[in-house]
């Protein structure tokens, strides 16, 4: 698991500085997040493509590694996200994507998810995945947006990423 930064970085200078990869910021806290590894890789490139190219059918755009901000002093990174294309383009995405994508890595610890998941459905996200290469698992908000609803699925190592209207 990665180490959290013990200094506190203000929220201008995380928006103004570069982190290889990207990371969350908690209240003043740089929050490293776990990737680099092949199969994570893989998959975040294959679930990119395979949105990637059903963004017009959907109007959607799909982000990966996007800076969304949670709250005045909250950013998180998704591995991917999901936007409605007819929204106001912003550097850093202030109102709920449509969908987070978070893929697992062996190191990540469900109580860490537990809190990313939260702060993404309590800023009004619809629906949440989190995928890993066995398995799949889904969040999503009580509500349904505009009469869409998400699902992700997992068969043994292939993923389906599927909209339903």
């Amino acid at each position: 698991m990665a180490v959290q930064s013990a200094a506190l970085v203000s929220v201008e200078e995380y928006l103004s500085s570069s982190y290889e990869p990207d990371c969350d910021y908690v209240d003043g806290v740089l929050e490293e997040r776990n990737l680099g590894e092949r199969e994570h890789s893989r998959l975040q490139l294959a679930l990119s493509i395979y949105l990637g190219v059903r963004e017009r059918q959907w109007n959607v755009w799909v982000l990966p590694e996007q800076r969304i901000r949670i709250g005045p002093r909250r950013f998180r990174v998704p591995d991917l996200c999901i936007i409605p294309r007819d929204r106001e383009i912003e550097q850093v995405p202030t109102k709920p994507p449509l969908v987070c994508i978070e893929i697992l890595s062996p190191e990540d610890r469900w109580s860490r998810v537990e809190r990313r998941i939260e702060d993404f459905l309590t800023m009004g996200v619809d629906a949440y995945g989190c995928l890993t290469r066995r398995n799949a698992r889904y969040s999503s908000a009580p509500r349904a947006a505009a009469g869409r609803s998400w699902r992700i699925c997992s068969k043994r190592r292939r993923f389906r990423f599927g909209f339903r209207s």
